[in-house]
């Protein structure tokens, strides 16, 4: 069974200090077992200003005798990106997680916060010889910078309120006579910041 008095007791804690952490974690439905976790994108990393969904859901009891599943929080919370991120560990198809503490490493005296705060430590330090995306790590390890720019302009695009912002720049951009797919790859390139995407499109 999950332990239903322990998940409102984390609740509470992770709305007390919502201003110190910026972690975030809300039910979804009258349901506990299935949350929705939010972290801000790190500081210094091509995620920040960004603000990261998670889909959490706890697993239950096994139905069967013969599954010796106690649920949370003996089991881990199963997490995956709701909001799309470009990174090694993440899958940028499905959102998928490759994290220790989400698997064998997890420990009941873990909370959701503390997997959280470990989900956004992960941003801060990617390990792309264990990928979850195989692809972002060879990126990662071959090209840095152009990582670096997808990753920023992923961030940009889908996980900052104003994402309508990139659309705008692309309008803007296309109307000073610059072929739409080119504008698209260079503001990509430069991070989703429209004057070094100007700069790059005019001496290109």
């Amino acid at each position: 069974m999950i332990d239903f008095a322990r998940v409102q007791k984390e609740l509470q804690e992770c709305s007390r200090d919502i201003e110190s952490s910026g972690i975030k974690v809300s039910p979804k439905s009258d349901s506990l077992a299935r949350l929705t976790g939010t972290i801000p994108g790190p500081i210094g990393t091509p995620y920040e200003g960004g603000t990261f969904q998670i889909d959490i859901t706890l697993p239950v009891m096994g139905k069967f005798e013969w599954e010796l599943k106690d649920g949370y929080p003996f089991e881990p919370p199963k997490m995956q990106f709701a909001t799309k991120v470009w990174h090694p560990n993440i899958s940028s198809q499905s959102g998928a997680i490759c994290l220790d503490i989400l698997k064998d490493q997890w420990s009941p005296a873990l909370t959701l916060k503390t997997a959280l705060l470990s989900v956004q430590a992960l941003l801060s330090a990617p390990e792309p010889d264990d990928p979850q995306d195989a692809v972002v790590a060879q990126q990662y390890l071959r090209d840095y910078q152009t990582f670096v720019g997808t990753a920023r302009y992923w961030t940009e695009t889908f996980a900052k309120p104003s994402s309508l912002g990139v659309e705008e720049k692309v309008s803007k951009l296309v109307e000073m006579g610059f072929p739409e797919v080119l504008v698209r790859s260079t503001l990509e390139s430069a991070g989703g910041d429209e004057n070094l995407a100007l700069e790059k499109l005019c001496s290109g």
